[in-house]
């Protein structure tokens, strides 16, 4: 029998009321803006690691999680854990090393997205259906 090392990453849907934080990372090409994502550290719980990669990367405190999907990566190791959670408070701040641009964005008015098939851009479409749907009920 063979354990083989798998490397936690999260990726956070941040919701401030009907919108969500899209970040672009220095290193995407044309433009693209995606979930702020991270590794998770050794001895660190799911939780901690969604907490401080969102306020290293962009300065803001979020609320309590709730998870959302995963989906592994076999090359290298890695296996993605999807959560969503909301802005409790602070102001947008980049980075400005991993993460160059960062703001809130609804379903009609988005940079460019990740990929289809990513876990990035499903949690992404997901997120703006459900406030499409809410809008469109009443509820946003």
């Amino acid at each position: 029998v063979a354990y083989p090392r798998i490397s936690p990453a999260v990726l956070a849907v941040v919701y401030r009321g009907d919108r969500i934080l899209l970040a672009r990372n220095g290193r995407f090409k044309g433009g693209i803006a995606s979930l702020l994502a991270g590794f998770a550290e050794p001895g660190e719980s799911l939780e901690a690691c969604v907490a401080r990669e969102v306020r290293e990367e962009v300065g803001i405190e979020i609320g309590p999680l709730r998870f959302l999907g995963s989906q592994p990566w076999p090359f290298p190791d890695s296996l993605m854990i999807g959560f969503a959670c909301d802005w409790v408070s602070g102001e947008l701040s980049p980075d400005g090393v991993e993460i160059v641009e960062a703001g809130w964005y609804g379903p009609s008015d988005h940079p460019p997205l990740p990929a289809p098939g990513s876990l990035s851009r499903t949690l992404i479409d997901a997120a703006f259906a459900g406030i499409t749907a809410a809008a469109s009920r009443g509820d946003a």
